[in-house]
C-alpha cells in the first residue's frame, strides 16, 4: 500500500463541524491513532491526508479536515483550507452528531452533490445519545445514505465500511488505463525515458513506472530506452512497435527517429487522458496560436519539487512558447493543491501531467477554467504544439488537433 501513489488513490474526505468527531471516525476505520482526538473543539487545524487499505477498494486516502464551523482570522483560513479539499474528494463522509442535520451539513451535502460526489452521512455519538426521530426524519428526506455509529465504541464501523464500499464511485471501480488499451498482447511497446538533470537519481520517475506495470499488465512487451539509443533499438527490432511512448522532452528527436506509420505520444499526454480530460486539453492549445505580447500564462505544477536550472515549467516551456508565438508573454505559477480562485486574468492555464493528484481534482481545475472562460491545456500537449507534432502525439487516441475547438 505505501508503494502506491496518493494521486492513484480513492481520495475520502470526512468533512463536518468542529468536535462532532470526524477524527475519531477516521481512526476507528483505520483500526489505529492516526488522528489526535480531544475534546477541544478545532483540535484538527490543516488538512491531514491517512493512508490504509480498505479491501476490495485497495489502497485508499483520508482527508481528515477541520470544521467547517470555525470562528476567528485563523478559523477562516482552517475553512478555506477544508473547502480545497473538496477539490480532490472522490467520496464525502459528512459526519454531525445526536444534535442532527443542520445548516452546516446541508451546505456540504449541496456542495458535493452540485459536484457529483457521493456523499454518506455519519451520525455519530450513538453510544451517549441518539439523535431525535425527527431529526432523523429530516435526514431520511435528504438522503438514504446515511449510517449511525459510534466511533468510540466501534458501533456499526463494519457496517461503515460497507457503506463506503457501496458508495464508491463507478469511474474509480473501472480500471484506469494509462496506455494499455492501445495495445494487444504480445504487442511492443517502447518507452524513450531521458535521464537528464531532472530524472531523480537511481530511479525512473512515477508516470515511466506507472506505464510500464500498465503494459505489462496488459501481456504486452516493454522496452525502455534512452533518446540515444532509440535508433539503435529500432534497427534491432524485426517486429515494429505498436506504440511509442517518450518523455515530452524528448519529443523532437523521438518524432524524427521513429517512422511515421508508427503511433507515437507521450507520458504527459497520456496522463492528461488518465487524470483529467485529454480532449479539453487539446482544445485548450488551439488558443497558443491567439496569445498577444503581455498575456499571463498559468502555470500548474501538482507537486513541489526542487527546481533546476533547465527546469519544465519554468525553462523549457516558456521558451518553447516565446519561441512559437514570438511574443513577449507573461509566467505565473501555482504549486501542489494551491490554484487561484480569480482565473479570468489569465489567457492560458498549462497543466503539469499531475502523476501526483488524483483526476477529481484536476477535473475541478478543468471545470474552474472552463467557467472562467479561459482555455487550459498540459505540458505534453504544449511542447507537442509548439514542435508542430501535436496532431501525431494525439493520434493514438484517436484526436484531431484541429477538430477539438
Amino acid at each position: 500500500m505505501n508503494n502506491t501513489q496518493r494521486g492513484m488513490r480513492l481520495h475520502i474526505g470526512v468533512f463536518g463541524r468542529r468536535n462532532v468527531g470526524k477524527s475519531s471516525i477516521i481512526n476507528s476505520l483505520t483500526g489505529q491513532e492516526l488522528s489526535i482526538v480531544s475534546d477541544i473543539a478545532g483540535t484538527t487545524t490543516d488538512v491531514v491526508q491517512k493512508s490504509m487499505e480498505m479491501l476490495p477498494l485497495g489502497p485508499v486516502l483520508f482527508l481528515d479536515t477541520a470544521g467547517i464551523d470555525d470562528e476567528g482570522a485563523l478559523g477562516k483560513k482552517r475553512i478555506e483550507k477544508t473547502k480545497q479539499a473538496y477539490e480532490r474528494t472522490d467520496l464525502a463522509l459528512i459526519v454531525c452528531d445526536y444534535d442532527g442535520f443542520g445548516n452546516f451539513e446541508q451546505e456540504l451535502f449541496d456542495e458535493f452533490a452540485k459536484r457529483k460526489i457521493p456523499a454518506v452521512i455519519v451520525i455519530n455519538k450513538n453510544d451517549i445519545k441518539n439523535i431525535q426521530p425527527e431529526k432523523l426524519e429530516e435526514i431520511k428526506n435528504i438522503t438514504s445514505n446515511f449510517i449511525s455509529v459510534s466511533a468510540n465504541n466501534q458501533i456499526s464501523i463494519n457496517e461503515l465500511k460497507k457503506k463506503i464500499i457501496d458508495s464508491v464511485p463507478q469511474e474509480y471501480l473501472d480500471n484506469p488505463q494509462i496506455v494499455s488499451d492501445l495495445l494487444d498482447e504480445g504487442d511492443i511497446c517502447l518507452l524513450v525515458t531521458p535521464i537528464d538533470k531532472e530524472a531523480p537519481r537511481g530511479r525512473l520517475i512515477l508516470p515511466q513506472v506507472q506505464t510500464i506495470r500498465d503494459v505489462l499488465d496488459k501481456n504486452a512487451i516493454c522496452l525502455v530506452v534512452k533518446e540515444t539509443e532509440l535508433k539503435k533499438s529500432f534497427d534491432m527490432l524485426k517486429v515494429r512497435p505498436k506504440l511509442v511512448v517518450t518523455d515530452s522532452q524528448a519529443f523532437k528527436t523521438v518524432s524524427e527517429i521513429v517512422p511515421q506509420d508508427v503511433l507515437m505520444t507521450s507520458f504527459s499526454i497520456a496522463f492528461a487522458r488518465l487524470k483529467g480530460d485529454l480532449k479539453s486539453f487539446a482544445c485548450g492549445a488551439n488558443s497558443i496560436d491567439a496569445l498577444q505580447n503581455g498575456d499571463r500564462i498559468l502555470i500548474s505544477e501538482s507537486c513541489t519539487h526542487h527546481q533546476i536550472e533547465d527546469d519544465i515549467a519554468r525553462v523549457k516551456i516558456p521558451n518553447l512558447l516565446r519561441k512559437y508565438t514570438q511574443k513577449e508573454l507573461i509566467f505565473e505559477y501555482s504549486r501542489g493543491h494551491d490554484f487561484p480562485e480569480n482565473l479570468s486574468d489569465y489567457k492560458l492555464i498549462i497543466h503539469c501531467g499531475a502523476c501526483m493528484t488524483n483526476r477529481r481534482e484536476v477535473l475541478s481545475r478543468i471545470m474552474k477554467a472552463y467557467d472562467s472562460g479561459v482555455p487550459i491545456t498540459n505540458y505534453g500537449i504544449t511542447i507537442a504544439k509548439c514542435l508542430g507534432i501535436l496532431d501525431r502525439a494525439l493520434k493514438p487516441f484517436s484526436i484531431n488537433e484541429k477538430r477539438t475547438s
